[in-house]
């Protein structure tokens, strides 16, 4: 949000989130340091479309994922919209590529390698 920006009234449905120009590299690289969060992101990604945050089974409390979401969504990685009564998520991707170009598909594409290894490693125990 800028100064500029409508502060959302109390009790509004709309979800505050940063304008492109004010996400921060070292804020994504926080918000997708940590593997759930990453997974989201993951998961997200590969649907292409936006998802509720029902969609994920992830193992942690309602809380907690409401938690990580959040994080997303305040460090620019994700816009959170209501729809009806579903909050629906999708990867900022327009802008990460615009103000990062190459990074969302470097970051997922070391995951997706490093899920492979770890795959790969418990198979063999």
């Amino acid at each position: 949000m800028t100064a500029t920006d409508p502060v959302p009234a109390a009790g509004s449905r709309d979800l505050p989130h940063p304008a492109r120009e004010e996400i921060r590299l070292e804020g994504v690289l926080h918000a997708l340091s940590d593997p759930l969060r990453l997974q989201i992101v993951r998961e997200l990604d590969r649907a292409g479309r936006e998802l509720s945050c029902s969609c994920f089974d992830l193992p942690v409390t309602k809380s907690t994922t409401t938690h990580h979401f959040r994080v997303l969504r305040e460090a620019g990685v994700i816009r959170q919209v209501y729809r009806g009564t579903a909050k629906m998520n999708d990867v900022r991707r327009d802008d990460l590529d615009a103000l990062f170009p190459g990074l969302v598909d470097s970051v997922l594409d070391a995951a997706a390698r490093q899920a492979a290894r770890q795959a790969v490693g418990a198979t063999a125990d």
